[in-house]
């Protein structure tokens, strides 16, 4: 555990990009701690409640965000997806780097959020090109082939959010992506330490 206060890694980009991949092999390699997010979507094949994530009905969501319970929540892809406020708050006091895998839209209400901003370093997951990035998509075998179109319409979009993030790393080759990223924190954390 690091002295003083914690920060928010944000790792964001589109769908198919690697995020859930990615944030895994970080929580492997260094002492991150993760907040699982709420979302309404239904679990995918192996996915457990409390781990990958909370699964909850649409009137609890929306209840929680009345009550404020969420540092950021989007509608993504007809589902509702959220970022418990208080499990972020905690961790960051207990000076823990929280890691956050959002997708952009959450992570454009995060920089809006002027607490969060100044506890975050946000890094955009680019893919190498379309065509591995659909090729991602198929594998997942999660969706029929027009799902997959709107997905990638959608990556296209959301790839021109990039510029608004402080770092953008290319997931071509995963090792070589979390390498990127662990020097990314690490010298945030000591830049942070010093100021």
């Amino acid at each position: 555990m690091r002295s003083g206060r914690g920060r928010i890694i944000l790792i964001s980009g589109p769908s198919g990009v690697g995020k859930s991949t990615v944030c895994a092999e970080l929580l492997r390699h260094a002492s991150f701690e993760q907040v699982i997010t709420c979302t309404t979507r239904p679990p995918r094949s192996g996915e457990v409640d409390g781990k990958h994530y909370h699964f909850l009905t649409r009137e609890e969501f929306e209840r929680r965000i009345t009550d404020g319970g969420f540092l950021e929540h989007a509608t993504v892809h007809g589902h509702l997806y959220g970022t418990p406020r208080e499990s972020v708050e905690k961790s960051l006091s207990e000076g823990k780097n929280v890691l956050l895998n959002i997708d952009v839209q959450g992570a454009e209400q995060l920089r809006r959020n002027t607490w969060a901003a100044d506890h975050m370093t946000s890094v955009f997951l680019a893919p190498p090109d379309d065509k591995t990035l659909e090729q991602r998509l198929r594998d997942r075998g999660t969706e029929d082939r027009g799902r997959v179109f709107q997905r990638l319409e959608a990556a296209r979009r959301e790839m021109l959010e990039k510029d608004k993030y402080d770092y953008v790393v290319v997931n071509a080759d995963l090792a070589q992506a979390v390498g990127e990223i662990l020097e990314l924190v690490r010298k945030t954390n000591t830049t942070s330490q010093t100021t």
